[in-house]
């Protein structure tokens, strides 16, 4: 069996082109999900055939993985606690509060189209879309409930009827099970990709079996347009998938034909079709602040600024080549057999949908569908990636032994938490007591301390409180503390030599004491000055004071010493970066030199040879180091003095000796 799967899986699956072993023998999971409900209004929508088989699909769906206020069943806990959060499922227990009937899943997404239509005559009520980064002031839930409470009053003479469309309100995908597989995996096609008309077919299989193509051999030809005209030989259906948002778009037609093709490792794969696509962008959104100019502006009123000028002609530029697009496409987009659309905003719906003349994608046409999974910024690439998730198989692997059991689980904690209780729901937490709120005091004050390397203010802190020089630092439970638990630690870890002196030889710290990961503050010492301070200790305190064997510290080493090993370090390093500014400056007069300059660079002799000559603004820069802001300010003003000093007396003396010469 494991062979046999591994030979299946090999390669991705493609929803219209399934391998002919494994289309006939699939199995529609139990329990069986039906497509659509009833064509006549018997049930009221509810997905099912007749009041009979409406009883029989509630008592069923009252399992742990449903939900028999919204009649629809799940695959896993997951899906049945994305959906308890949704507004769906929210606005059904609204409706059962008021007395009334609960809407499935296609209903309700009429009934917030029918909300973004209501309001998209009026930019003064336009709330900015969730890709453009601005937080909506309410939800599409309760824009929904305010809108039915206004429109409660309106007698039916008034209102128009609305014909209603029947769904299931099942989940996207449809499970399989094959008996060529093991029991526990199972095979998904998303609900998306069947039409209105083949959803009426309750033979989910039968379906699936007649919308298979038969891979075609496409030889390309450019006729000068946007996109690849369709050849002669690919008349099988199209999709067309479109995304806007945040200024972006992209619409692209593909072939639902597939185009064989293989990979570098030489596995067989079927490769899409892209009949025609193409992309925008203009900048219409407000850069850190979020949101589109137009509802910026119907918020506070329009703005005078050059950017919002730019962002409302880039609007109107959007919307104007993306209709226009439409246009082009119109045939192409006629004859696709479904319309994929990610238009979330009224901006951006109105932008597609209209009204307007010439209007080619409408809000009520059977074709739209939306994209059955979250989506990133709209691409071509995105495009691509989600055609290739609607179209490809889903391979599931779930113990569903497992999952009742854990489902089972859950449910029973549910029950016993709403049993009343005498104890509280939720624990309380304990009080910090006022020795921990201390020790938290005393370790943000030696932190501190240590990072600016006041090794004198440190050993006075330490004194003044009676701390003992191996603090632990609280809490000591975190990442932090337990690399740097104690003082000692925290400053070989920062390589401050300073500290590190002074703690062991002023305040007697324990060079012995390990951390959490049971090193010795030696082992975490980060360069040579640091490691030395330790071995500087060990000459000073004895050998007899600490067990230096036990804390890694080298033989010691004398003050002196350690002084003379950081003197020739420094000077060891001040000699290799004279060589390479030698080198350097060789290298800069050869090449001035090549390209025919006379006059090489300045150079100036003495003890720096070699070294070229500073500019002013070096100079003036080496000067102000260590000047506060002020301090630096009053030398230039005093500088600029001084050169308007000097500029005066010049002209004065040229002054005189014109006068003279005459």
């Amino acid at each position: 069996m494991a062979d046999k799967k591994e030979e299946i899986l090999k390669r991705p699956l493609y929803v219209f082109d399934l391998p002919h072993e494994l289309l006939f023998t699939l199995q529609l999971k139990e329990p069986s999900f039906l497509l659509v409900g009833p064509t006549d209004g018997a049930t009221e929508g509810r997905g099912v055939a007749s009041a009979s088989d409406k009883k029989e699909g509630t008592d069923h769906l009252g399992g742990s993985t449903a939900c028999g206020l919204c009649n629809t069943s799940f695959q896993n806990l997951a899906e049945q606690r994305r959906h308890v959060k949704s507004d769906w499922h929210g606005y059904n227990l609204k409706q059962k509060l008021r007395g009334l009937n609960a809407v499935n899943e296609v209903e309700f997404e009429k009934l917030v189209g029918d909300l973004d239509e209501s309001i998209s005559g009026s930019d003064s009520s336009i709330s900015e879309d969730e890709e453009d980064g601005s937080a909506a002031k309410e939800s599409t839930l309760s824009a929904l409930l305010k809108r039915q409470a206004r429109l409660h009053d309106i007698t039916e003479a008034d209102a128009v009827p609305q014909k209603k469309k029947r769904g299931s309100g099942s989940p996207p995908l449809i499970w399989f099970s094959c008996s060529l597989l093991p029991s526990n995996t199972s095979l998904g096609v998303y609900r998306a990709l069947f039409t209105n008309s083949e959803q009426q077919n309750s033979d989910v299989l039968d379906v699936l079996r007649k919308k298979q193509l038969k891979p075609a051999q496409v030889k390309r030809t450019q006729n000068g347009s946007n996109g690849v005209p369709l050849p002669s030989s690919m008349n099988g259906p199209n999709v067309f998938l479109c995304m806007i948002g945040g200024g972006h778009f992209a619409a692209m037609v593909v072939s639902l034909t597939p185009k064989l093709g293989k990979k570098a490792t030489g596995i067989e794969e079927r490769q899409a079709i892209v009949v025609a696509h193409k992309t925008f962008h203009r900048y219409t959104t407000r850069r850190k602040q979020g949101g589109s100019q137009s509802a910026n502006d119907s918020a506070k009123g329009a703005a005078h600024s050059a950017g919002a000028g730019i962002r409302r002609y880039n609007e109107v530029a959007l919307e104007a080549e993306v209709r226009a697009l439409l246009s082009e496409w119109k045939e192409l987009i006629d004859g696709s057999e479904l319309l994929f659309v990610r238009a979330t905003g009224t901006t951006n719906r109105r932008t597609l949908f209209g009204p307007y003349e010439g209007q080619v994608l409408r809000q009520n046409d059977p074709r739209v569908r939306s994209f059955p999974f979250s989506t990133r910024r709209a691409t071509q690439a995105e495009l691509m990636r989600a055609f290739v998730e609607l179209t490809r198989l889903k391979v599931s692997e779930v113990d569903e032994a497992a999952l009742a059991a854990a489902a089972a689980e859950e449910q029973r904690r549910t029950e016993s938490a709403t049993k009343p209780t005498n104890t509280p729901s939720k624990p309380i937490a304990p009080k910090i007591s006022k020795d921990e709120e201390t020790a938290l005091l005393h370790t943000s004050q030696i932190q501190a301390l240590i990072r600016r390397s006041k090794a004198p203010a440190i050993i006075s802190y330490i004194s003044q409180h009676s701390l003992s020089p191996d603090f632990v630092f609280h809490p000591p439970t975190t990442q932090a503390h337990h690399h740097a638990s104690t003082p000692l630690h925290l400053a070989a870890s920062l390589n401050s030599p300073t500290v590190v002196l002074a703690l062991l030889t002023k305040a007697g710290a324990d060079p012995t004491t390990f951390n959490g990961e049971g090193k010795p503050p030696f082992d975490i010492a980060g360069d040579r000055a640091t490691r030395d301070a330790f071995r500087v200790a060990r000459s000073e305190l004895g050998e007899g004071k600490w067990k230096w064997d036990v804390a890694h510290c080298p033989a010691p080493l004398s003050k002196a010493e350690a002084d003379e090993r950081e003197a020739s370090g420094r000077a060891e390093s001040q000699k290799v970066e004279a060589e390479r500014r030698k080198t350097e400056t060789e290298r800069l007069e050869k090449e001035t030199i090549a390209n025919g300059s006379k006059k090489p660079p300045n150079r100036v002799t003495g003890k720096t040879l070699g070294v070229t000559e500073r500019t002013g603004e070096e100079l003036r820069e080496q000067e102000g180091r260590g000047l506060t802001p002020e301090m630096r300010a009053k030398l230039e003003r005093e500088r600029r003095a001084r050169a308007a000093e000097e500029r005066m007396r010049r002209m004065a003396s040229g002054a005189s000796g014109a006068g003279a010469g005459r």
